[in-house]
């Protein structure tokens, strides 16, 4: 059984997919963090997450055991991520990663922002989560400021828009809903409402699960 979890920053995707593969005894994997620990390892080689070059070969390289690393929650890691996830040869590097992860059984939750089109798009459930722009940006400066980090709400809402135009705009898996995926909008729904949401249309698609 796969899941696919796609959906913008802050739509609360990875807090909804790490508890469905709790609740369905699955494998989890956040590819966003497969994305920014390329982006991180670019940027602590002192290289630019843009550079096509650099990234691809951070990609090829890629260490797993770097996707525990802290270090990737942060904001210049995010940001790293969304540049080297727009150059084609680093997605074709790490896409090859993701699926052979998908296909270990019992099966898996993987969250991102391609996999219900271009990783898995056999999964059995589609699910894109997706929230209103000012509800995404109360919810990461909630984040950055329970990190105890400095974040103004201008700057955060300035981001999350040119994150969004990155990630829906690139000419590699653009940040798009799978024709079957189903929608989930989170902005009125705290995590729990969210999940069981969630739950209703898996089980839906899924009854015998």
């Amino acid at each position: 059984m796969i899941i696919a979890v796609d959906g913008p920053a802050a739509a609360g995707k990875g807090t909804l997919a790490r508890r469905l593969a709790a609740r369905f005894g699955l494998n989890y994997l956040d590819t966003g963090l497969i994305y920014r620990a390329v982006g991180w390892a670019v940027l602590q080689s002192g290289g630019v997450p843009a550079d096509p070059q650099a990234a691809t070969a951070a990609a090829r390289r890629l260490d797993p055991s770097l996707l525990d690393r802290p270090e990737l929650r942060d904001e210049a890691a995010a940001a790293a991520a969304s540049q080297v996830a727009a150059i084609p040869a680093v997605r074709a590097a790490l896409l090859d990663f993701q699926r052979r992860f998908a296909a270990q059984p019992p099966g898996a939750v993987l969250d991102g922002r391609d996999i219900g089109t271009v990783v898995c798009p056999a999964a059995e459930v589609k699910l894109f989560v997706t929230a209103s722009l000012e509800k995404r940006t109360e919810r990461r400066l909630k984040e950055l400021l329970d990190k105890g980090e400095s974040a103004i709400r201008e700057r955060v809402l300035e981001d999350m828009k040119a994150r969004d135009e990155r990630d829906s705009a690139r000419s590699v898996a653009p940040l798009v809903p799978a024709e079957d995926a189903v929608l989930l909008d989170t902005s009125e729904l705290d995590a729990d409402a969210a999940f069981a949401a969630a739950v209703a249309i898996i089980s839906q698609r899924r009854p015998a699960g």
